[in-house]
């Protein structure tokens, strides 16, 4: 049987050189013998063919590829050997062992995850998915060298797939009637070749209604190692291969795991969002932009079945397009993606707008902040049940990579998440180190955050810090945060009702035939992010600066609080370009600016204030304390210090601090507040009870 695959394989060697050797372009030129000259000054192995140029030249070989696809590439890596050693001797009789690798398949090879099936079994296919978990690279004996213990005498054994397999017998010791002692792998004379294991995920957004995305497993060797990492979505070329299942119980049916052993594989850019764009949606899409009203369309278009939140509408139809991303001449890098935290109370559908915007952004995911993933919202490194080996694996905002990312129950993640969400926020990359997988990460996705506030309505007389469950260093990330407050108001009550009541019946309202169908919307999005990329006019550039040094210019006074800082108008900036790109303009003008200042002005003016003075003061999402209250916790710890100081440094009496801050306006409650608070932190300590001291005076 072995020496008629042999017979079977010369002539498709011939063939294949052939096909080398011959294939033409278009343009007259020697397309792959001019490839196989160049390999060698790139010191490459691998030649990459394309699969319609197979096609085109012999039929037969493309059908010998698609059938037996380990058969047609063993003998096209002899076909490349056979050419290299024409076009360059040296290289060829280094490397020996090239590799052909297949792109451009046709659509019918092409295979969804959820569709294979053991008929693919050997057979060429392409799948696309996302990368969810990848383990680190390692290496593979292919060929061991063997040394005797007794003699010294090396053999080579190949290995096989399975198992590691040493030689049996020494060939010297046996013709001198020794018995060998057993055998020694030299390491050093021995063929390594690098290993990689992945597992590519169904894409969320071809998730049939209902069910949990698939995945299957991917192998790749040498030069394909190391070239996809978690949150990449990519096309892999490869055949289909089983391992058997090693934790079947004795007696029981054989069953096999099927992998995919890459052959070739092709990492979409973020620029490439998934969504087919036909010269006709193009021209849908720019006929749309044209019209007057299209900012009115699209925010009726953003979940047109939750009534009113028109701010919240406009600021989520500006996340969805985004701004512009820069990277500075010194190389740092600043976002142009916006992120956007609402905070409601029960009942205001906060989760129906974010699985609105996840159905309708490219690369959309909606999670939750209390996820079930090993990986949460970043990154985690978990170890494989079956192999027991360490694999990095992606969390929510990695898979988003290029897209949307909507966490609902945003206050309740987990605890490591808190510590990674500040880099994947601004730096847009998740860093870890873990069981010796150092990796980097990208993250470059909008945030699109629902909060529930601690006391289980949002309370107006206090700030946002002390209404959510969330530490300043994250909620100053946002570049616009809402507060929706369910208060009863009869007028808009019955608009409400009658809105909800005409959805349930057959008379939907009038604004939902205003709208944009949402696969045309998705597209256009698309195209928005894709081939727009806006520049600040001098008009629009005056506009943002005369607002921000406007409201710097009231802080300028000791006793004024700061109302805005440089974050704020840098999600100007990107506010203003992502309206720029609602309407498909390259250029940013005063109109995109006013309305980004307008954004700007609701959010200060409702969550950017000081609920005591009622002035925006923007250390209360900053710092998480108005200037008021700060300056009142700085003369609570003063008095406490002098009292104690006048008392010879012994602890004074609780209520003795409370009657000298009282007759100074201090509110009791708050001078209890903020001692129990610094008593907590290690600030103050209480020799006995009722009694305080600063723990350093």
């Amino acid at each position: 049987m072995a020496g008629q695959v042999i017979v079977q394989s010369i002539p498709l060697v011939e063939r294949l050189t052939e096909f080398l050797k011959d294939f033409r372009a278009p343009d007259g030129r020697e397309k792959y013998r001019e490839m196989i000259r160049r390999m060698s000054a790139e010191n490459s192995v691998s030649l990459v063919v394309d699969f319609e140029d197979i096609l085109l030249y012999d039929k037969t070989l493309a059908d010998t590829l698609t059938e037996t696809p380990s058969v047609f590439l063993e003998a096209a890596s002899k076909a490349v050997y056979e050419v290299m050693s024409v076009e360059n001797p040296e290289y060829a009789q280094r490397v020996r062992d090239f590799h052909v690798r297949i792109r451009k398949l046709p659509e019918a090879l092409h295979v969804k995850i959820r569709d294979v099936r053991a008929k693919h079994l050997g057979k060429l296919l392409a799948i696309e998915g996302i990368v969810t978990k990848i383990s680190p690279v390692k290496h593979e004996l292919i060929v061991g060298v063997f040394r005797c213990k007794t003699c010294g005498h090396e053999q080579e054994v190949k290995q096989e797939s399975e198992g590691f397999t040493k030689p049996t017998v020494c060939p010297r010791c046996e013709e001198e009637g020794r018995r060998s002692q057993g055998f020694t792998l030299v390491i050093e004379k021995s063929k390594f070749v690098d290993i990689q294991k992945f597992v590519l995920q169904e894409k969320p957004e071809e998730l049939p209604p209902g069910q949990l995305p698939r995945s299957i497993d991917v192998v790749v060797r040498e030069d394909l190692a190391d070239i996809v990492r978690p949150g990449d979505r990519a096309t892999v070329i490869g055949f289909m291969r089983v391992e058997e299942d090693k934790k079947l119980l004795k007696n029981t049916p054989p069953i096999f795991h099927p992998y995919i052993e890459a052959n070739y594989i092709e990492v979409a850019t973020k620029e490439s969002l998934d969504v087919e764009i036909t010269p006709e949606d193009e021209k849908k899409i720019l006929e749309l932009s044209r019209r007057e009203d299209i900012e009115e369309l699209i925010l009726n278009s953003i979940a047109p079945s939750i009534y009113g939140y028109k701010e919240i509408k406009r600021a989520v139809a500006l996340l969805l397009f985004g701004g512009v991303p820069k990277i500075y001449p010194d190389g740092v890098r600043v976002r142009g993606d916006i992120h956007i935290l609402l905070i409601g109370d029960p009942g205001t559908a906060k989760s129906q707008i974010l699985r609105y915007v996840a159905s309708l952004a490219p690369r959309g995911i909606y999670t939750s902040g209390k996820g079930a993933s090993a990986a949460g919202l970043t990154a985690a490194v978990v170890r494989e049940k079956n192999s027991g080996e360490f694999y990095l694996e992606a969390g929510a905002l990695v898979l988003a990579d290029g897209g949307v990312a909507c966490i609902d129950e945003f206050d309740k993640m987990e605890a490591r998440d808190r510590v990674s969400i500040h880099e994947a926020m601004e730096q847009q990359t998740v860093s870890i180190a873990k069981a010796g997988i150092v990796a980097t990460l990208n993250a470059r996705a909008s945030i699109l955050a629902a909060a529930n506030p601690v006391f289980g309505r949002y309370i107006p007389g206090k700030n946002i810090s002390e209404n959510i469950d969330l530490p300043v260093t994250i909620l100053s990330r946002f570049d616009l945060i809402f507060v929706i407050k369910d208060t009863p108001n009869r007028e808009r009550d019955r608009e409400l009702a009658q809105y909800v009541v005409d959805f349930h019946g057959e008379t939907y309202p009038e604004a939902l035939s205003h709208t944009v169908p949402a696969d045309l919307l998705k597209k256009y999005v698309a195209y928005a992010r894709k081939n727009i990329r806006p520049k600040l006019s001098a008009e629009a550039k005056s506009k943002i600066v005369e607002y921000y040094v406007a409201m710097r210019s009231k802080s300028e006074d000791p006793n004024s609080p700061i109302a805005i800082t440089p974050r704020q108008l840098e999600a100007l900036i990107r506010l203003a370009e992502a309206r720029a790109r609602l309407h498909l303009r390259p250029v940013v003008i005063e109109e995109d600016a006013e309305t980004a200042i307008e954004l700007m002005e609701f959010f200060l003016r409702n969550v950017g204030i000081d609920t005591q003075t009622k002035t925006i003061d923007i250390d209360t999402i900053m710092t998480g304390q108005p200037k008021s209250k700060r300056e009142k916790i700085i003369t609570i710890l003063d008095t406490i210090r002098h009292l104690v100081k006048e008392n010879n440094g012994e602890c004074v009496e609780i209520k003795t601090v409370i009657e000298e801050l009282t007759s100074r306006g201090i509110d009791e409650s708050m001078v209890r507040e903020v001692i129990e608070s610094f008593v907590r932190e290690g600030e103050l300590m209480t020799p006995r009870r009722e009694c305080i001291k600063p723990v350093n005076i």
